[in-house]
């Protein structure tokens, strides 16, 4: 019986990958297609966003039965309760690239990054990226090292943000009401991104520290 349980969390834990490498791909797409205006890029991550809630679904049902057939207790049942609240996130992150990429189509042939905001973005791009890979090495490897970077990307995106919303308040600043509503969202969806990203490191910190705050990840 025990054996059968090993076997299911470690398809649990592939599960968790799977989907991590989904929000992978899907924030690298949805950033292309925003800054390169490639309309057929982005309507393919939103199609794609579907699987991504498959997913979810597989790992939400893989783990009410293990409660109910297994009935775990101590780190198994804490492992399983974490990889709920870890799916819940990853799907976030991917409805955010999602976000990203109808931002894209919708202002397609245009863009929808005004000229003056265009490095801002291409550095949250880079920040999000990022961080998506290092979510999927901590969930293969459970590294305190790699959890520690997705905070200090979070951090980079942060003042991001706040560079973002302090250009639109600028005396010079000039965008139309359209290009002043894209890039605040824009900005928040990347921001959003990394704050799910660092919600998935403190779930691993825990786990493996038994840290609440997430705080023992290393530096």
């Amino acid at each position: 019986m025990r054996t059968l349980f090993t076997a299911e969390m470690s398809e649990l834990a592939g599960d968790l990958v799977a989907m991590s490498r989904h929000v992978e791909s899907a924030i690298s797409r949805a950033s292309e297609a925003l800054l390169t205006q490639n309309v057929e890029l982005a309507q393919a991550v939103i199609a794609d966003d579907a699987k991504l809630d498959d997913l979810e679904e597989t790992v939400d049902e893989r783990c009410v039965l293990l409660i109910a057939q297994q009935q775990p207790v101590g780190l198994d049942l804490r492992t399983i309760i974490s990889a709920l609240r870890i799916s819940q996130s990853l799907e976030r992150m991917g409805d955010l690239a999602q976000h990203i990429a109808e931002a894209a189509r919708r202002a397609y042939p245009g863009s929808a990054i005004p000229s003056e905001h265009t490095e801002i973005i291409e550095e949250m791009t880079v920040a999000a990226k990022k961080a998506a890979a290092e979510v999927s090495e901590l969930l293969e490897t459970r590294d305190l090292n790699t959890a520690a970077g997705i905070v200090s990307d979070d951090d980079d995106l942060d003042k991001l943000h706040a560079r973002a919303y302090k250009t639109l308040l600028d005396e010079s600043y000039t965008g139309s009401t359209q290009e002043t509503l894209d890039i605040s969202l824009l900005a928040r969806y990347f921001e959003r991104f990394g704050d799910h990203a660092v919600a998935v490191s403190r779930r691993i910190v825990y786990l493996v520290t038994g840290d609440h705050t997430g705080d023992r990840s290393r530096a």
